[in-house]
């Protein structure tokens, strides 16, 4: 064997072995450092809830893309508890220099400061970095209520007075309940007898067999119920209809206009994480957010993938954090 096909068999194996471990050295080279040559080993993710849920979907989903677009792994550790209090502590003990950070979502940064009591932190310390996944929610009936659209549906309600309706809730002082009250408020607070779950898993096969009647939720969650007619969609809170749900008309087209809500995904950094390092994070973020195959996935499920500026996500989690504190206070809302 000459020196020089020996040499291209080293050089190939070596390639494999770096493509089995999913980090070639090519990929390596090629992506571009941040300040302080960021990153120069492993940047570990911290979900703040358990595998299968929204948050967890999230970060699997842009997991390998941000890891080729920064030529170094990203192991996620779950961290479940506290509506996400859990990871956010964590995090907020880590050294600012980029390699530990969290994702989160709406409830943990926007609501969980109002509705949790014994909070001794605030979870707006960290670093807004960057959107991964935003969804709006689906209104929802149980196929035995005689309603078709938004329209029947508040004149059900109103007929249901004074006993009120059932309505479930994926967890007392979570984004459902919130936008639940949002919504109850807008119509002249009619009563509705909530009925908080600890999440959508034991929430769902209680509203499939008619336990309560009415319910937001993530379209991702409902798709194949819908589609075997256990569950009615009547409205969904995006700005437009929703691919997955072409059928389904927004709040807007319901005669309920600034209705536009529901749900996100978002990277943060520890407090004290330097801007131009956040800024070079957040950049590797939208280019994650670029993969097709993400985005197809993401789209599949009725959800939008994320992207944009750390300035306008920033923005967004404080303007909402504003807004929910609000409607919080006015709704007496409190986690359990």
């Amino acid at each position: 064997m000459s020196r020089s096909i020996h040499l291209k068999r080293r050089t190939a194996l070596g390639l494999a072995a770096g493509g089995v471990l999913g980090f070639p050295n090519l990929a390596r080279a090629q992506a571009p450092r941040g300040p302080g040559n960021w990153p120069d080993r492993p940047v570990n993710w911290i979900v703040g809830f358990p595998p299968g849920g929204q948050t967890d979907f999230a970060a699997r989903m842009l997991q390998s893309p941000f890891s080729r677009a920064i030529g170094q792994p990203v192991p996620i550790e779950n961290r479940g508890g506290a509506g996400g209090n859990i990871a956010v502590e964590q995090v907020l003990r880590a050294r600012p220099d980029g390699y530990t950070l969290t994702v989160g979502n709406v409830g943990t940064f926007v609501l969980n400061p109002h509705t949790m009591q014994g909070v001794n932190f605030d979870p707006l310390e960290l670093v807004p970095i960057g959107l991964m996944l935003q969804s709006p929610v689906l209104l929802l009936v149980h196929p035995d209520v005689p309603v078709r659209n938004f329209q029947e549906w508040v004149a059900w309600v109103r007929s249901q007075q004074p006993r009120g309706v059932d309505m479930g809730t994926t967890s007392a002082g979570g984004i459902a309940h919130g936008i639940s009250e949002k919504l109850r408020a807008r119509l002249g607070n009619p009563v509705i007898n909530f009925i908080h779950y600890r999440g959508s898993g034991p929430a769902l096969p209680d509203f499939i067999a008619g336990r309560y009647q009415t319910q937001f939720e993530a379209p991702s969650l409902v798709h194949g119920f819908v589609q075997e007619g256990r569950l009615r969609p009547i409205m969904v809170t995006s700005s437009t209809r929703l691919p997955a749900f072409p059928n389904v008309p927004t709040a807007e087209e319901s005669g309920l206009p600034n209705f536009v809500t529901g749900a996100w995904v978002g990277l943060f950094g520890p407090r004290g994480l330097p801007t131009d390092l956040a800024q070079h994070i957040n950049a590797m973020l939208n280019i994650a957010c670029r993969d097709e195959e993400a985005r197809n996935r993401i789209a599949e499920r009725g959800e939008e993938i994320g992207g944009g500026s750390m300035e306008e996500f920033a923005r967004r989690v404080r303007a909402e954090h504003a807004e929910w504190g609000k409607i919080v206070r006015d709704a007496g809302i409190r986690a359990e």
